[in-house]
């Protein structure tokens, strides 16, 4: 396994829409191993190829203390949603920047496995929320792109700071 580069806004390959995994063999299993490794080694909790600069709807999730959890969808599509709530969300592209996103509560998700095979699942929570960040990341979208201009403007302010202070460090 290896840890794989993670890329960070405005990083133009952020907004690449992922295509649909079409070949599922050993090179994807691990490519699946190399992004949780990359996650476990960030302290994330769910990464997207596309923050890997792989363009191919696969993303895995951990939301357990334990790191013992692995989600793998490939090809994920929401069939259902339910509820609304508003939870703090960072990401591993924007490192040390956080905002509130409204997302549904409920996700009912069809995808498939790292064999191929159809699964259809409910989420719900903070991992419903993981989903549908990560979802948004392989259609090309990013968490401030729910925020007001003004907030997203902050936030991306913030984020520029931090980056300058980090290189004169």
């Amino acid at each position: 396994m290896s840890v794989l580069t993670i890329i960070e806004f405005p990083d133009p390959r952020l907004r690449t829409k992922a295509e649909p995994v079409r070949v599922f063999d050993a090179d994807l299993k691990q490519f699946v191993a190399d992004m949780f490794e990359t996650m476990y080694e960030a302290n994330g909790v769910g990464l997207a190829a596309t923050q890997v600069n792989v363009h191919q709807q696969v993303l895995v999730a951990d939301m357990s203390e334990e790191r013992n959890e692995p989600l793998v969808l490939i090809n994920a599509q929401i069939v259902a949603k339910d509820g609304a709530q508003v939870y703090q969300e960072g990401c591993l592209s924007f490192p040390g920047i956080y905002a509130d996103v409204t997302r549904a509560l409920k996700v009912k998700v069809k995808a498939q496995d790292v064999d191929g095979n159809t699964i259809e699942r409910e989420f719900e929570g903070p991992l419903a929320v993981c989903i549908q960040h990560e979802m948004d990341h392989l259609a090309g979208k990013v968490f401030v792109d729910y925020l007001s201009p003004l907030k997203r403007s902050m936030l991306l302010k913030r984020l520029e700071k931090q980056r300058k202070q980090a290189a004169s460090a």
